[in-house]
């Protein structure tokens, strides 16, 4: 009895490791696919992610371009107003000479002086504007004109020179207006005929020019000279002045030194009247 019973015993151990086999190569068989299938969605999930991704980058780089025509435009349309454009004309007694950029719309514009008995200083912009003052001085001479900006303000003004006297005018707000002195009177630089100055510059000042009256005066009969300047400041408006302090800029100078020079003509930076501007025709 013992030996049969031996022999069924030996048989399930045998069926034991067989489905055991089995069971290993299955697992191994499921961990394969199991370990496959991640790669497979992946490389399926790639095509779909990579338009995900790259859809928005079109809209993400094209805004930014879309806020820069607003300064673009902003800017054009501060630059190009300058002053509105009239029926007014130069009269045909003057010759219009360009000049510096007057009312800030960064072309530059033209300044003429008619002549006869009713001359007039004027300004015709490059946007069509024209404007003027008459020139209110029995000074029997030419005219002629400088036009610069002046202080940090960049103010437009314009220098008159009459030989005996040189008016100021201001270029604000599109208009030429006689400046007016502390006293409510034209603001006006003597060129020696009253003994209270010989010129009138714009003295560079820092990064700015400045408006300042000028006198050369000599005391060995015009072989050397003492110059002195007094600073003009203008006004916010630009319509009215106040003089500053008088310093010596110059002691016994030879009569052809340019600071000489300077302080008996009528000029403003590098500009000087009857040569960088406008001049009375005759």
């Amino acid at each position: 009895m013992s030996t049969p019973s031996a022999a069924p015993s030996g048989s399930r151990r045998t069926w034991g490791w067989v489905v055991a086999a089995i069971v290993v190569v299955v697992a191994v068989v499921v961990a394969v696919i199991l370990l496959t299938r991640p790669d497979d969605d992946a490389s399926t999930a790639s095509p779909s992610t990579v338009p995900s991704s790259a859809s928005p980058s079109p809209t993400t780089t094209s805004t930014p371009p879309a806020p820069a025509p607003s300064p673009t435009s902003s800017a054009t349309s501060t630059t190009a107003t300058g002053c509105a454009p009239n029926d007014e004309r130069p009269p045909s007694s003057a010759d219009p000479v360009e000049v510096i950029d007057v009312d800030g719309d960064g072309r530059k514009d033209q300044a003429w002086i008619s002549s006869g008995s009713g001359r007039r200083f004027g300004i015709t912009t490059a946007s069509g504007a024209t404007f003027s003052a008459a020139i209110d001085s029995a000074s029997p001479q030419p005219a002629s004109a400088v036009v610069n900006v002046v202080q940090q303000e960049a103010i437009p003004i314009a220098l008159v020179d009459l030989g005996r006297e040189a008016l100021l005018y201001s270029l604000t707000d599109c208009a030429v207006t006689p400046v007016q002195n502390a006293q409510g009177d034209p603001y006006t630089y003597d060129r020696g005929f009253a003994d209270a100055g010989t010129g009138v510059g714009c003295s560079q000042d820092g990064d700015v020019l400045r408006l300042a009256g000028l006198n050369a005066v000599s005391k060995d009969d015009g072989k050397t000279f003492d110059v002195t300047r007094t600073f003009v400041d203008l006004a916010a408006d630009g319509r009215h002045a106040t003089n500053g302090d008088e310093a010596t800029v110059a002691t016994g100078a030879p009569k052809a030194d340019a600071v000489v020079t300077t302080a008996q003509e009528v000029s403003c930076g590098d500009l000087v009247a009857g040569k960088d501007g406008p001049v009375e025709q005759q």
